[in-house]
């Protein structure tokens, strides 16, 4: 719900999402004023100092992101926060859109000013989209552990939350297990935020059924076959979510992650949050660089704010898990009311790898069209 109805579009419609014409007055080049290329460096030391890559961006003057909706993981206060720190303009566009049509949306408006300057990716398309970014290391990269981050900074973890149920509580008990949902007090009731061949939070809901089904991850057969069977129940309903669908009843019970599920709260109080016990799954998303960034001294100033103690409380704040957490929590600069209210990460916690999710994204490819035809 929030990140992405995942509603497929055509190259044509996301071409029209952006508008095609030139949102930006920096140096298409990338070359700062201090004759330093924005578009190769690798670090803040590249552009001489930290201070000097906030002056080429603040040259540039603006910033192209994609799929960031303002109630997903906190990016509404993230978006404004950046604005207000460096006063660089971020145009926030095809808010809605998922992973996979971030990548389309590079390939669509490449060469043009519109075109996204950073990518926040589920883990299944950044892993087969690496062609499209570009190095570059923050200056907090020794507090990022290395399986979380790619080793020469082409992607890196940002934030993740726990797949939970979320479910109208004026309706619905509490489910405590993937089981329950097969009821038939359940009818044409059940969403998963997405399709999993494009979008992060479904390819984790599956994730997720594939654990808590008694599967292993390095076969996600036994998740797909939970949603078949969810789905020949007439208990899967093929409504992308959204706040809108989920307010209005026509969702009222979401696979997603866990700070959606909490943030749908504000909106519809009768929304509860069920993490299931046993055993939970967590996938990070990714921040990344478009390597044709139109703002590339801009792009590389917002990777510098999303991996600051800032931000990383921001998305404690929201209910996400900062990448960070553990690095901030030792030196004291984590934000411990967040941190209380969030809960923590449960005990029992899995996540597919690189070589896991790669199978699944195979399997998924052939599999998952044979649930929903």
């Amino acid at each position: 719900m929030k990140r992405r109805p995942f509603v497929a579009a055509s190259a044509a419609a996301l071409v029209a999402m952006f508008g095609l014409t030139a949102c930006s007055g920096g140096d298409s080049a990338g070359t700062a004023a201090n004759g330093v290329d924005a578009a190769a460096a690798t670090s803040a030391e590249d552009f001489g100092s930290f201070d000097e890559l906030v002056a080429a961006a603040q040259a540039e003057g603006e910033l192209n992101v994609i799929a960031l909706p303002e109630t997903w993981a906190n990016y509404g206060a993230i978006i404004q926060g950046f604005e207000d720190k460096y006063g660089i303009t971020v145009n926030s566009t095809s808010p809605d859109v998922s992973s996979a049509e971030e990548i389309q949306a590079a390939d669509n408006l490449k060469g043009q000013d519109t075109a996204p300057d950073v990518f926040d990716l589920g883990t299944a398309v950044a892993l087969e989209s690496t062609d499209y970014f570009a190095p570059y290391q923050v200056q907090t990269w020794d507090d990022i552990p290395a399986e979380n981050k790619e080793e020469t900074g082409l992607w890196v973890n940002n934030y993740t939350g726990i797949m939970s149920i979320g479910y109208d509580s004026d309706q619905f008990s509490a489910p405590t297990s993937l089981d329950d949902l097969l009821g038939s007090e359940y009818a044409g009731s059940v969403a998963l935020n997405g399709n999993p061949t494009e979008a992060g939070a479904a390819f984790a809901g599956v994730g997720m059924a594939t654990v808590q089904q008694g599967g292993s991850l390095d076969d996600f057969q036994t998740g797909v076959d939970f949603f078949q069977e969810l789905n020949d129940a007439g208990n899967f309903l093929t409504v992308d979510p959204t706040p809108a669908t989920i307010a209005q009843g026509e969702t009222p019970v979401v696979i997603d992650w866990s700070f959606n599920n909490i943030g749908q709260q504000a909106e519809t109080p009768s929304w509860e949050n069920a993490v299931l016990p046993g055993t939970a799954y967590v996938s990070y998303y990714n921040e990344a660089i478009n390597v044709d960034a139109p703002h590339p001294a801009a792009a590389r100033l917002w990777m510098e704010w999303i991996f600051s103690d800032e931000v990383q409380n921001l998305y404690l704040e929201a209910g996400a898990f900062p990448v960070r957490l553990a690095a901030m929590d030792e030196a004291g600069t984590v934000d411990a009311d967040a941190l209380e209210a969030a809960g923590g990460l449960p005990e029992e916690q899995v996540t597919a790898t690189t070589e896991e999710t790669e199978a699944a994204n195979e399997l998924l490819a052939t599999e998952w069209p044979k649930v929903i035809s």
